[in-house]
């Protein structure tokens, strides 16, 4: 497996350090956002346009954050043939919380219980979408610190975006990212260029702690956004200038150093104005930007205006996303794929944009390229990042590897079942009357769920909750050690979902949000 090194060859700086693997997991059934547009009565486009969302990923009663990560973990660990004895560290970032207490992370120690191995580090970490950022960083940090011993450290970040009734829920989605870290990674950090900035907003947050529904305040919530990407650029451009001035460069950045660009994912519309923020930025920073030619052309009469004044500026907001539009057909909308199809699925969104640029491109065409990376959680904390992808893409190398582990990813999306708006809609009231009771037995079906995911049995009277896994074979039962309790009648009737056998890898609206 790439990324192993023995603890013989360690030194204090392992080389190439960053993301060796990437495991996505959504649900598999979503609603179609034409038909939600119909069914809540807006006009068309409003879902579909003006957030530039076509499906949307939901769960029902049967699964939790605890099963999303269930899945995914063991996804990860069964398709790159990974023992579990090989992990020393494992930290969730999410902000799906059904303890307040006990964490994710333990929960996932079960899958760990046969190889005998209880020596992980790390544990969960919260603040809205960005969790999961701030668990990878801690991933990287550990193996580059004086504290790992060799073994690989895995991130998961997953989470199921729900909201009340109203023009916030089309945002929704859900779903969860493992990834696994270590050095010699196709995918390294670049160490030392981290632009990041944090701040006490109220923009979205979760006060009731009996109901999976978010406070939103849409405008501040975009405008904190937009504001934390023109800091965090800001000091990633100060950071990677200061770089090259150490180099002996006086080269100005940009966004062509960017091969890729990849953005937390909101809502896609919100992607694409991000980009034209970012051009914005270059455009305003630029001592003698050509307005005649290029991509500057035309812009001359934006020359002297504020950022902090432009977060809602139409004419500003139009110009930029015009000048940009051919950066973004290369650099990020390919990203969106995942965003697109199944919706926000808060700390794994922009981990989804990422595992999109990886699926929908070939190793020799992602081979060298400079990834940029913005995360951004409400309340707010972001940063603005890169990764490093590596020059090999010969057949069976790491990148190799992770390109084809990714590969079936549009065939995943086309594979689920399309759900109706009002079942949709029944499913989302199931879960806001249901999602924090005890003595509870979900009322899905166990075949409506893909082969392989795990799923909630029971919750008991002192509200534990025990699980099982859908076989990937179908002709073997469900894991014994697992199960105390069947799953009671369908609520959905739906023909059994069929997966492809994958080999394992050898070694927007006034209440939208930003989070």
């Amino acid at each position: 497996m790439p990324g192993s090194a023995p603890i013989s060859c360690l030194g204090p700086w392992p080389k190439d350090v960053g993301v060796i693997a990437l495991e996505l997991y959504f649900p598999s059934q979503y609603v179609d956002q034409a038909e939600l547009e119909q069914f809540d009565g807006v006009s068309a486009g409003k879902y579909t346009i003006g957030l530039g969302q076509d499906r949307m990923g939901f769960c029902s009663d049967q699964e939790d954050i605890n099963s999303l990560c269930l899945t995914v973990v063991q996804r990860l660990m069964e398709r790159n043939s990974l023992s579990y004895d090989s992990i020393g560290r494992l930290e969730v970032g999410t902000e799906t919380i059904i303890d307040k207490s006990k964490s994710v992370k333990t929960v996932l120690m079960q899958l760990f219980e046969d190889s005998g191995n209880t020596d992980v580090e790390g544990i969960d970490t919260t603040n809205a979408c960005y969790g999961g950022t701030a668990a990878l960083f801690n991933a990287v940090n550990w193996v580059e610190s004086s504290s790992w011993d060799g073994r690989y450290a895995l991130v998961v970040a997953g989470d199921i975006a729900v909201y009340a009734t109203g023009s916030a829920r089309p945002t929704g989605g859900a779903g969860a990212v493992a990834m696994l870290v270590g050095p010699n990674a196709p995918f390294a950090f670049e160490r030392g260029l981290r632009g990041t900035h944090m701040q006490h907003a109220y923009d979205f947050y979760k006060p009731d702690m009996v109901s999976e529904y978010p406070v939103v305040d849409g405008k501040l919530s975009i405008e904190c956004y937009l504001s934390a990407l023109d800091r965090c650029y800001s000091v990633y451009r100060n950071k990677i200038h200061a770089q090259w001035q150490r180099e002996g460069s006086e080269e100005r950045f940009s966004l062509e150093d960017f091969g890729f660009l990849v953005f937390h994912s909101p809502y896609c519309r919100l992607v694409q104005k991000s980009l034209a923020r970012l051009m914005l930025n270059d455009f305003l920073n630029h001592p003698s930007p050509n307005t005649e030619t290029g991509p500057f052309m035309g812009l001359d009469a934006f020359r002297d205006v504020k950022p902090e004044e432009t977060y809602f500026d139409r004419d500003v907001e139009k110009a930029f996303m015009k000048a940009s539009a051919e950066l973004f057909e290369k650099k990020t909308k390919p990203s969106l794929l995942i965003s697109n199809q199944n919706g926000n699925m808060y700390t794994p969104s922009v981990y989804g944009c990422l595992a999109s640029i990886i699926a929908e491109h070939t190793p020799s065409e992602l081979a060298g390229q400079r990834v940029g990376v913005f995360s951004y959680g409400s309340g707010f904390a972001a940063t603005l990042y890169s990764l490093r992808i590596t020059q090999d893409h010969t057949p069976g190398s790491s990148l190799g590897k992770l390109v084809s582990s990714l590969s079936d990813l549009r065939f995943r999306l086309d594979s689920r079942t399309k759900v109706s708006p009002a079942v949709f809609s029944e499913l989302m009231k199931l879960r806001e009357e249901t999602h924090h009771l005890a003595s509870y037995i979900p009322q899905g079906s166990v075949e409506d769920l893909f082969p392989g995911t795990w799923y909630l049995t029971r919750v008991d009277d002192k509200h534990r909750r025990e699980y099982a896994r859908r076989p990937l074979d179908d002709d073997l039962p469900a894991e014994p050690e697992r199960v105390r309790s069947s799953v009671a009648a369908e609520h959905i009737p739906s023909p059994a979902k069929k997966m492809p056998r994958i080999p394992a890898a050898t070694a927007g609206p006034e209440a939208t949000s930003s989070n």
